[in-house]
């Protein structure tokens, strides 16, 4: 049974031991980022964070725990979508992908468990009060500033909210958008956000200035059931609702509400901030911030979100995050991401085993691609497609290797690779869109990208030379010593 909301899975967390109470106060200003970052260094991940305490700026201490890396490992990544391994859910998704149709009755009623089950995940109204509604803040009573907004790193610009769940609509066709992207705080009632010029908010804030209009609904959900507060930060294809796909990882429906401006708001959040964004209104100069490429993202200008209202639940729970050197708590979301999408990648390039974005990569910098190679030239149609592939249009780097080597494994994929390649044989250039976070490109979200063709080369690829073959150990041997090891004295 999947989580209803956020409180239920720290519960889980905390009876499985996966959880730390920090009952000793502990400053949102640098402080809570210090000891998070050791724990996110520490291995496997380390554990989840709840700070009951957490102490506002003048010691003054938050109504609001924080909790924090509650994604920040494999097994409470697979907890949070209630599985072994989140593998299973790209198995799921690749049934439903299947292109083969049933071929007998038996076959077919097989079928319709697996097609009905996406009739049951859509969003559902939530009958009566919210329960995100139980305490309601307006007026001047309302400071987003007494919630534990952290200060992340020394040179920031302020405090920012690092795990939003902003909501947004397209004036156009009326479709919802949820996105995560950090606000710094201005005042007791207005943030910046950050939306990148990338992502489904900015396309949105883009529409309503151009039809002239004043006013864009904007709803800011803090905490949820970790389903829809991973699929809020997954790249979705377009069109794809996030609500839904949340409830397809967890096989039952996000209950929802509606907000004044008609916005779906998850029931059970644990914070809601409702408000607006004026498209005609002056850009504010928003960071530095201390970011995931482990540099500070230089100060730039975005839209101000004014907050009219604030709801909470009566004993809510902030959620946070911080980002920085990796390893960090993003790598065990990115990497959930790698891992469902596979599939979706497959539909359209099936000769792709596998593929791995590696923490010191930052997501967008590296890419290890595994092909099952079949004809001359393979391995740089595989990279151009990937480039024409949603997000993956900001990969820096594509490195396309043969189908037996484990791209899980950087050190063997690096080791293959640069084994394999002749540089100027083997890579090439091209420009695209790069990430707004990408300090080195020659221009804003523009710059080159590098691909580097690590398959073995064909003779049609003008290679005529002998290609060695690998070492291995015969597999016979292998299993007598497996069988002896035990015997050896080797600890």
């Amino acid at each position: 049974m999947a989580y209803r909301d956020l409180q239920e899975f720290i519960t889980t967390l905390d009876e499985a031991g996966e959880l730390v109470r920090i009952r000793e106060p502990v400053s949102v200003i640098l402080e809570i980022t210090e000891v998070a970052d050791r724990v996110m260094k520490s291995p496997g991940g380390g554990k989840a964070l709840l700070f009951e305490r957490p102490l506002l700026p003048g010691g003054i201490p938050s109504a609001f725990p924080l909790a924090i890396n509650l994604f920040g490992s494999a097994r409470r990544m697979a907890m949070a979508l209630r599985v072994e391994s989140v593998e299973e859910h790209a198995s799921r998704i690749a049934e439903l992908l299947s292109p083969q149709l049933p071929k007998g009755v038996v076959e077919t009623v097989q079928a319709i468990p697996r097609l009905a089950e996406l009739l049951k995940v859509p969003p559902r109204s939530y009958r009566g009060q919210p329960p995100v509604q139980d305490i309601i803040v307006e007026g001047e009573a309302l400071d987003i500033g007494r919630l534990p907004v952290q200060h992340c790193w020394p040179k920031d610009a302020g405090r920012f909210i690092t795990y939003p769940m902003v909501l947004t609509r397209d004036p156009e066709t009326g479709i919802q958008n949820v996105g995560l992207y950090r606000m710094q705080l201005l005042g007791p009632r207005a943030a910046i956000m950050h939306w990148q010029r990338h992502k489904g908010g900015a396309a949105h804030f883009r529409r309503y200035r151009d039809r002239g209009e004043q006013r864009m609904p904007v709803v800011v959900a803090l905490g949820c059931d970790p389903a829809t507060m991973y699929a809020q930060s997954a790249p979705l294809p377009p069109g794809i609702d996030e609500f839904l796909f949340s409830g397809f990882l967890a096989k039952q429906p996000v209950l929802t509400f509606e907000s004044a401006d008609g916005l779906q708001v998850p029931a059970h959040a644990e914070i809601v901030l409702e408000g607006y964004v004026d498209p005609s209104e002056p850009l504010a100069l928003e960071g530095p911030f201390g970011d995931h490429t482990a540099f500070y993202t230089t100060a730039d200008y975005f839209p101000v979100f004014h907050v009219e209202r604030l709801t909470h639940r009566e004993r809510a729970v902030y959620p946070s995050t911080i980002v920085g050197l990796p390893p960090m708590e993003d790598y065990y979301l990115g990497n959930a991401t790698e891992r469902i999408f596979l599939p979706l990648l497959r539909l359209t390039m099936p000769e792709i085993v596998d593929y791995h974005m590696p923490p010191e990569g930052i997501f967008h910098n590296l890419v290890f691609v595994s092909i099952r190679k079949e004809y001359p030239g393979q391995a740089w149609k595989v990279m151009n497609g990937l480039w024409g592939q949603g997000l993956l249009a900001l990969a820096k780097v594509i490195i396309v290797l043969d189908h037996h080597v484990n791209v899980q494994d950087p050190i063997e994929a690096w080791c293959i690779a640069l084994n394999n390649i002749d540089p100027e044989r083997d890579v090439r250039f091209t420009l695209g869109p790069a990430d707004d976070l990408d300090h080195a490109a020659r221009g804003p979200a523009y710059g080159s990208k590098m691909g580097i063709d690590a398959t073995r080369k064909w003779p049609e690829e003008g290679f005529t030379r002998e290609w060695p073959e690998r070492i291995a150990m015969d597999p016979a041997v292998k299993a007598r010593i497996d069988e002896m090891w035990g015997r050896l004295g080797i600890p």
